[in-house]
């Protein structure tokens, strides 16, 4: 059953590293998504990324229940968006400008909350063996996924639907698309958007939690490599859909597992150049969706970054 692994090592390797690196992507992405269906944008989900991450070591740590940690990181992510929102609903703040002061903000409050929680050792979050079947070490590890990854995708599956099919999802995109027309009806944008960043952020804080907790399962000031700013970077190249964002978590996943899926097969030289592949493939995407002619087709009308 097993025979021929050595073959498909490094498929296997890229398929496991893809699953593992690409659940932070696939939360950030989708919080950032909402945020962004309503008109908004959150720069600072790298700051909620971390600070989440931080939040749920030390709850784990301190309780002992790595899943009390995750809905602390939730908690703390959701006051990170709350407090966002509200300072963005004023006139003339630059969303873009409040994002980057609350990235840096978190990083820094996380960085100094957490001095004291980088040596103890915290419970992991669980993981499903669906490799029991095989003998193989490699396909077990590989199989060996975490239920997050699958809440992820049942999440991308469900926003997808709600967006189109819902009384919810029919005023964000209305928020979205225009203020004035959301007004008419009766809707408060602010409203909308500050609940939309809000849920962004407690999206954002689980893939944090899941770094810390599972993969790679410690808290380091250098836990996230940039992944809240990449995952904005991802929501274009998806066009604001969630089904879109999941699959281009994958991708991005995949491209960083490419580096530690060549040294696992015995590649010890260049290898470490592929770690690089998922800040280039974000360069590329950014260059290829950038265009002063054309506008970025499934973008909301009042998202500032199209402005």
């Amino acid at each position: 059953m097993d025979s021929g692994l050595g073959l498909w090592g490094v498929p296997l390797a890229i398929f496991a590293g893809a699953i593992r690196v690409s659940t932070p992507f696939i939360f950030v992405s989708l919080g950032e998504t909402i945020t962004e269906r309503s008109g908004r944008i959150n720069l600072g989900l790298e700051g909620t990324l971390v600070f989440g991450a931080m939040t749920a070591y030390a709850t784990a740590v301190i309780t002992g229940s790595p899943m009390l940690g995750v809905l602390a990181a939730m908690a703390t992510g959701t006051i990170f968006g709350l407090v966002h929102g509200w300072i963005c609903k004023f006139p003339k703040v630059n969303d873009i400008a409040i994002g980057i002061a609350m990235m840096q903000f978190g990083l820094g409050l996380a960085f100094f909350l957490g001095k004291s929680f980088i040596q103890p050792a915290a419970p992991k979050l669980a993981s499903i063996p669906l490799g029991s079947w095989s003998s193989s070490p490699q396909v077990q590890a590989a199989l060996n996924i975490n239920i997050l990854f699958f809440i992820g995708a049942a999440l991308a599956v469900f926003l997808a639907w709600a967006f189109r099919n819902t009384k919810v999802g029919l005023i964000l995109r209305v928020v979205g698309d225009s203020t004035d027309a959301a007004r008419a009806m009766g809707i408060n944008p602010d409203l909308v958007r500050l609940l939309a960043t809000a849920v962004g952020g407690a999206l954002a804080a689980i893939g944090g939690a899941y770094l810390s907790l599972y993969y790679p399962g410690s808290w380091n000031e250098r836990i996230s490599s940039g992944q809240g700013l990449m995952a904005v970077a991802l929501v274009i190249f998806a066009r604001w859909n969630p089904i879109g964002c999941f699959l281009a978590a994958l991708l991005f996943g995949g491209a960083g597992a490419l580096g530690p899926a060549l040294q696992s097969v015995g590649v010890t030289q260049g290898y470490y150049l592929f770690y690089a592949a998922p800040y280039v493939l974000t360069l590329a995407i950014l260059i290829a969706t950038s265009s002063p002619n054309r506008s970025l087709a499934g973008a909301p009308g009042t998202l500032s970054l199209t402005k």
